[in-house]
């Protein structure tokens, strides 16, 4: 098992890296326990509405630059760039092929039992959490899942010695035209929740600040 000191050693490595050594690649191995530490990743009700878009091309990269002002020193210099996409809510409505799919050919769950989570599902959508009073708030529900996914592989990365940068500075319409007219994406179906880069760091990193622990938990015993 992992020791406690490592897992904290991690957190204190990992900072936001806004430049990579652009000549110093990331093993196949490494990146690959990356992304599966990505695929395993959980999500409400198990039904995983993301995707992950490895950007290695350099043409691409030099698409998505003038739009995607928060990676301007990361998008020339990363090992790998990974664009992660959350899915709309056509494909997220209880009854839609994706759900059915998820259920049947992947948690491969009885009929009635899979029925049952079905109609739970509805209810959390419809009256929980009131994702389909508008197309956004699903969306906004399944990019809450794919930070799930983005926390989990910038903790494997760190703990692995490599560097990531987490990317939400790009203008949202425009990336989403190029994901459909160069990565061929269907962007009725996903939209882009979040981007990062992974490399390894060219400078020092300056000491970590955050608020002491007594400042943000409240114990209720």
């Amino acid at each position: 098992m992992i020791k406690t000191k490592d897992i904290i050693d991690a957190y204190h490595f990992r900072h936001a890296c806004k430049v990579f050594d652009a000549d110093k690649k990331i093993s196949d191995e490494d990146f690959g326990t990356i992304l599966e530490t990505g695929r395993l990743s959980p999500s409400s009700f198990g039904f995983e509405p993301w995707r992950f878009l490895v950007v290695q091309k350099s043409e691409l990269r030099e698409l998505l630059k003038p739009v995607t002002w928060g990676a301007q020193g990361t998008l020339p210099t990363a090992s790998h760039f990974v664009v992660i996409l959350a899915r709309k809510q056509p494909t997220l409505l209880a009854e839609s092929d994706y759900i059915t799919h998820m259920m049947y050919d992947i948690h491969k769950i009885p009929q009635t039992q899979a029925e049952q989570r079905r109609t739970k599902y509805c209810t959390f959508q419809e009256e929980d959490f009131k994702l389909l009073e508008s197309e956004r708030a699903t969306f906004d529900w399944a990019c809450r899942q794919a930070y799930i996914v983005l926390g989990n592989m910038m903790t494997t990365a760190a703990m692995l010695g490599i560097d990531s940068c987490a990317v939400e500075g790009f203008k949202a319409e425009a990336v989403e035209r190029i994901m459909a007219e160069s990565f061929g994406i269907d962007t009725e179906t996903f939209g882009v929740a979040v981007m990062v880069a992974f490399g390894y760091r060219v400078d020092p990193q300056k000491p970590k600040t955050r608020q002491p622990m007594a400042d943000i938990v409240q114990w209720y015993e």
